[in-house]
Order: C-alpha cells, then sequence, then structure tokens
C-alpha cells in the first residue's frame, strides 16, 4: 500500500479531468457556513476545465437546493446544475404506487413528495415505507425506530430510502440521517431502496446534466469530490470515477489527516483515491 497523495489545490490535478461531481454538505458548507475557497475552486474549474455538477444525498428534489446555496453564499457561478439523491428516489417512489406508505421523516422534506399521489397510511395499512431522515433528527436517535422496524420487516415491507448517508456535520454537530435508520433496517432483513450515493440511479442522472451540458466525457475524465467513504469514495471508485477525498475536520470523514492514516482507511475499506486535501481549494 501506497499513500495517497495530498495535494493542497484542486487545480495541481484539474488538469486530468473535464468535468467535476462536487459532493455539498462537508465539502462546500456545513448546513450553516459556506467553506472558505470551494465556490472559488468550483467556479475557476467550471471556467477552465468543464462542467461542475453539485451531487447530494439530500432527500430533496434539486430545485429546492439552489436557493438554500444562495442563503449560504455560494454564487450560481460555482456550478452547473444539482443533482440529488430525492431527485433519484422519486422513480422508486412511483414505482410503488398506488399502493400506500408509511413515512418516516419531517416535515422540511415534503418537497419530495411534490406531484406525486402517495396515499401515506399507518404502518398496519401500507405496503411499503419512504424514510427521509428522523422525525426529529436534533433529539431522537435512529435505534428508537427498532421497534417499529421489527414490524415493519416482519410484514416485509420495502424501505425506500431518500437518503444513505448516516451522519452529517451540521455546524459542528453530528445528526442522523435517513440511512442509519436504512441500516438497522438492513440489518434485521428489511429490505432497502437507494437512490443516492453509492448507488448507481443519482450518477445516471448526474451524467445526463454532464452530456447534456458538454456531451459524453468518459468517466476517466470526471472527477468525484466527497467527504464521505461509504457514499462519495465508494460511488466513484464503483461508477468509473477518479475520486479526491476530503479529509478536514468539518466532513464526516473518520480518522486522521495524516496521509498514511487516511491511505490505511481507504485500502481497509477496499477503496481508492487519486488525492486527498484537507479542504476544496482552487
Amino acid at each position: 500500500m501506497s499513500d495517497v497523495p495530498v495535494i493542497r489545490s484542486l487545480s495541481e490535478i484539474a488538469e486530468r479531468y473535464d468535468a467535476l461531481l462536487c459532493d455539498a454538505w462537508g465539502v462546500i458548507h456545513d448546513g450553516v457556513n459556506l467553506f472558505a475557497g470551494a465556490g472559488e475552486a468550483m467556479a475557476r474549474f467550471r471556467e477552465e476545465r468543464g462542467p461542475v455538477i453539485i451531487l447530494t444525498n439530500a432527500p430533496r428534489p434539486s430545485v429546492i437546493i439552489p436557493p438554500q446555496l444562495d442563503r449560504l453564499g455560494l454564487p450560481r457561478a460555482a456550478y452547473d446544475a444539482v443533482v440529488t439523491s430525492g431527485d433519484a428516489t422519486r422513480a422508486a417512489i412511483e414505482a410503488h404506487l398506488p399502493e400506500p406508505a408509511f413515512r418516516i421523516g419531517p416535515a422540511m422534506d415534503d418537497p419530495l413528495f411534490e406531484g406525486l399521489a402517495v396515499d401515506f397510511r399507518p404502518l398496519e395499512e401500507a405496503a411499503f415505507i419512504i424514510c427521509t431522515g428522523l422525525n426529529d433528527d436534533e433529539r431522537e436517535e435512529p435505534e428508537a425506530y427498532r421497534d417499529l422496524l421489527t414490524r415493519a420487516a416482519a410484514r416485509n415491507l420495502p424501505m425506500v430510502c431518500a437518503n444513505p448517508d448516516i451522519i452529517v456535520n451540521w455546524g459542528g454537530r453530528i445528526l442522523w440521517c435517513a440511512g442509519a435508520i436504512g441500516q438497522i433496517y438492513a440489518e434485521i432483513g428489511g429490505e432497502v431502496i437507494y437512490g443516492g450515493k453509492p448507488h448507481k440511479p443519482v450518477y445516471d442522472l448526474a451524467l445526463k446534466q454532464i452530456a447534456a451540458l458538454r456531451g459524453e466525457i468518459p468517466r476517466a475524465r470526471i472527477l468525484a469530490v466527497g467527504d464521505g467513504l461509504k457514499t462519495d469514495i465508494l460511488g466513484a471508485n464503483n461508477h468509473g470515477f477518479d475520486a479526491l477525498l476530503i479529509a478536514g475536520d468539518r466532513g464526516v470523514h473518520e480518522g486522521d489527516k495524516d496521509a498514511a492514516a487516511v491511505s490505511a482507511q481507504l485500502d481497509k475499506a477496499g477503496l481508492k483515491a487519486v488525492a486527498m486535501a484537507e479542504a476544496l481549494k482552487w
């Protein structure tokens, strides 16, 4: 095993690539603060190299995200399009309609269901589950759902999980995501259906966006940037993209920022990255 190369700036490797798939939470912002340098790096890549697609596991439609990024101060010139786990999840929901669904998740995720005639019912009357997150991610723990999930698994209800992320760093606080509930459900034998990273549907949507902007670009010329080993890096590895791991202390990457320690983590997970950086900067 050789140590993953450490770079200070995206410009050191940018010439190898013609498009960028950039994670949002943990790379561009922490839900409260825009990270210094990230917007400039994205804008410079877009100006000098090619399209920048923000690829996020947010469990909401992509149209919701740009106004949120506006409020954080990210200029629209920094990216061409947004693709979300919510976009990829809608097809999985539609595939189960018109069967009734049981919902787990907060009201702020309501936009996911706009235009979908979802018939929400109590668990006992539902044919499948839609999970967008914990009902109250500031006060609840995923384990609080185990009894409910056990009852659902006994009925063989499939779960459509709108966000594969386990945790997110929100302004320095770690909050649980829908993936934590999906993980428990899978552990007790439930079927979990994902659309977001690291799964194929969300990457297919991102590639369609790139093709519409620039035409077909070989996957080897597309760089995926992210801080999650089991989402961003695994997804890049599985779908033929090079990966840049952001290993700073503001995302969800767990481990030392030392190249040897990060390399050991990647090796243990069977993953690879072309480089690591503490932050996304040009």
